[in-house]
């Protein structure tokens, strides 16, 4: 097979990588209002208007308009709707009585935001406003972005950049820096950890994963340098827990990813493991990103649904496979289109996994910000990078192709970290 006979031609390609910095904090968790009790004098009134003199409870006020029902009955409970969403309007239930507030949404997991606050009623016609005006604000919890601003009370959760999922081993002092093995079913498989140096026991990091090309080794990868990792080393400067692991020897010309019977995979799923209970992992927050037989793995990865987002570089999914399933990934991939080792064709097809699993159109435009315009040299032109329209909210599908044969994305330590950090 010409991949066969060429990938360890290339396989040590060196990296050249240039540093970039980025963050992202969980935002503090919005504290919600009490649930609103119903007026005790909220009796039927003739004409459904608001409570004129409804008073506003202690912390938050009653919904903007307080329209009153129909009948101006005092309701039984006004409990909010299951799903507690932030009252718009804070407008009365139909019997008019003072709504009680929904208890507030749990963050959601993965960071998308807790929900919001249930709906505060006004009270009837010279009814009493409920005591806290509008239900609680939604926790915006670890997992929330932004909880319902609009909530009654104290409001929902500050907007941020979307909280972790902590694993069990936040609190412990994290393994060191350095070479491990680890048994894999009766198999003793290697890797090496960079830790970050200011290492925050309590602080939630994402995770990267980053496979070495046919031939290559975990120390290739590893680095000794800012330029390690595909250049996230640098780029990462401490916010990222960063693994790379050893292959296997495939055909008897180097290591690889040939994923036999599965057995990279449950490589990677026993790291996973292992790292949850030794270091303070963010559950939802974990990454791969490799070059050729490196990117075959991380399309596995991704097909196998272990990663928040993936980043091949000149890799397909025909030798370490790809497992049918529906989770989407989000995805940005790198291809030379003069490749003569891993045909850009077998990328694309790659790529189109996630074009469907995300659900994104057929439709591209330009990347902004492109990795075509960070820098790159003269001779990888031209560049294109495009974005596909309509995917999934969070889960981006991104492309670029460039004047190269088979190669590692040059100068894409920032662009990676930036893909990655943004989730």
């Amino acid at each position: 097979m010409k991949l066969q006979r060429r990938l360890s031609l290339v396989a040590l390609v060196p990296f050249a990588f240039v540093v970039s910095c980025g963050d992202s904090t969980s935002s503090p968790t919005g504290t919600g209002g009490g649930s609103g009790a119903a007026g005790s004098s909220g009796g039927a009134g003739t004409t459904g208007g608001a409570g004129a003199t409804g008073v506003a409870g202690t912390t938050g006020n009653a919904g903007t308009t307080g329209a009153a029902g129909a009948t101006g009955a005092a309701g039984a409970t006004g409990d909010a709707g299951s799903t507690g969403a932030a009252g718009a309007t804070g407008a009365a239930g139909t019997g008019g009585a003072a709504g009680r507030g929904g208890t507030s949404g749990a963050g959601g997991r993965g960071g998308f935001g807790g929900g919001a606050g249930g709906r505060g009623g006004a009270g009837g016609p010279g009814g009493r406003g409920g005591s806290t005006g509008g239900g609680a604000g939604g926790r915006g919890g670890n997992a929330g972005s932004a909880a319902g601003a609009s909530g009654g009370g104290t409001g929902g959760g500050a907007a941020g950049s979307g909280g972790a999922t902590p694993s069990s081993g936040c609190g412990k002092t994290p393994p060191a820096s350095m070479r491990y093995t680890i048994d894999v079913s009766g198999m003793m498989r290697e890797y090496i950890l960079s830790v970050p140096s200011n290492y925050d026991p309590n602080t939630p990091y994402r995770l990267i994963f980053g496979w070495h090309p046919w031939g290559g080794s975990a120390m290739q990868v590893a680095g000794t340098g800012n330029s390690g990792y595909y250049g996230l080393k640098g780029a990462s400067n401490n916010q990222a827990i960063l693994v790379s692991p050893e292959g296997l020897d495939y055909q008897g010309r180097g290591l690889g990813w040939a994923n036999t019977n599965g057995q990279d995979i449950a490589f990677l799923r026993a790291m996973i493991d292992r790292f949850k209970s030794e270091m303070c992992i963010d559950e939802s927050r974990m990454f791969s990103t490799g070059f050729s037989f490196g990117g075959m793995m991380s399309n596995a990865v991704a097909c196998a649904g272990l990663a928040r987002a993936v980043a091949p570089m000149a890799g397909n999914s025909t030798v370490a496979g790809c497992a049918s399933g529906s989770k989407p990934v989000a995805y940005m991939g790198f291809h030379g289109v003069n490749d003569s080792v891993v045909a850009i064709s077998g990328g694309r097809t790659a790529r189109d996994v996630f074009v469907q699993r995300n659900h994104c159109t057929s439709q591209t435009m330009p990347s902004q910000p492109s990795w075509c315009d960070s820098g790159l040299a003269s001779n990888y032109q031209p560049c294109n990078c495009v974005s596909y329209q309509g995917c999934d909210s969070g889960y981006p599908v991104t492309w670029c192709e460039y004047n190269a044969d088979h190669q590692a994305a040059p100068n894409s330590g920032p662009t990676l970290w930036s893909f990655f950090s943004q989730f």
